[in-house]
């Protein structure tokens, strides 16, 4: 059984009586369940798809944030080998909000940077829900200048609500933190790429996102602010996020349209935790060909990456 959403209550109705009558079969009880089973099965099959055809942005605010959906150690694990994770800002400690250090991918050295939000209680507190520090993109910003110094290409995982907004943060400089991130991504000489693998929270996730390619998973966000955050400016009242959502143009499909991003993965029917293996293979077959696109291409990246961001809005 998943965790199912507050929108997909007929399916999780339909999955409870499925579950329900295999174990009326295994407990030997004798009924032959296997006709309705299938039927049921198809109805499921059949209301998730309905359903996934007409989301609205709030619905898929919810997808993005759903706690089951792979997060960036996940592709980690499964994208990249001989990852060997680099610690600390070299000034202050380190932010375990961030991970990032030097693998391959698909025997090609590559650097990689992602934010990590925790997949139990433990680990969601160890990783802060991803919300990173100035430490973390301090951090970040080391392995930047380590990935031109040594010609690697970047990529990077963007899933965070936003940087942390506490008052430890603010004091070690938080927005000049992100600042500086954001400007090493520009200056960048190697060719970078970005994945928003579910939620890409304001500045927090821009400071990795600026690359020369940004790509989005289906159900996953971008947007300058969280929708309760902007709910909570616009009308004073967080509990109007789901029309904050709607007003801000924040999923892949409005973003594609508005030319910020490059690219969308498609997810599994259900959403990226339903099939966590495929939605994961998905993303390696994007970055496969998107390298070979670089590999392939000889110009000045810093230079495209500059003309990509200065063209944002220009033809609307």
């Amino acid at each position: 059984m998943y965790n199912y959403l507050d929108f997909e209550k007929p399916v999780a109705d339909l999955d409870g009586k499925i579950m329900e009558l295999k174990k009326l079969s295994e407990a030997g009880e004798a009924v032959d369940v296997a006709e309705e089973v299938a039927r049921l099965e198809k109805r499921s099959r059949d209301a998730l798809r309905d359903i996934y055809k007409q989301l609205t942005p709030w619905q898929r605010a919810q997808i993005a944030r759903h706690p089951d959906r792979p997060h960036c150690l996940d592709y980690v694990g499964k994208l990249f080998t001989d990852f060997t994770p680099l610690a600390g800002d070299r000034s202050f400690g380190d932010d375990h909000a961030i991970v990032g250090g030097f693998a391959r991918f698909r025997g090609e050295p590559v650097a990689v940077i992602g934010q990590e939000k925790g997949s139990d209680t433990k680990s969601r507190l160890k990783h802060n829900f991803g919300m990173a520090k100035p430490e973390g993109y301090r951090k970040a910003v080391r392995i930047m200048e380590l990935a031109d110094r040594y010609g690697v290409p970047l990529i990077t995982l963007v899933d965070t609500a936003g940087a942390y907004p506490g008052i430890g943060a603010e004091e070690r400089g938080q927005a000049e933190a992100i600042a500086r991130s954001t400007s090493a991504s520009l200056a960048l000489k190697v060719p970078s790429l970005s994945v928003v693998i579910g939620e890409g929270g304001s500045g927090g996730a821009i400071a990795i996102a600026t690359a020369n390619r940004v790509y989005m998973l289906e159900h996953s966000i971008y947007s300058v602010i969280s929708p309760e955050g902007a709910a909570s400016i616009l009308w004073h009242d967080s509990t109007r996020a789901k029309d904050a959502a709607t007003s801000m143009k924040i999923t892949a499909q409005d973003l594609l349209e508005l030319k910020i991003i490059d690219g969308i993965i498609r997810e599994p029917l259900g959403g990226a935790h339903r099939g966590p293996d495929k939605v994961i293979a998905s993303t390696g077959e994007q970055i496969d060909k998107t390298m070979r696109e670089f590999a392939g291409t000889n110009i000045d990246f810093r230079e495209q990456r500059r003309e990509k961001y200065l063209a944002i809005g220009r033809s609307l």
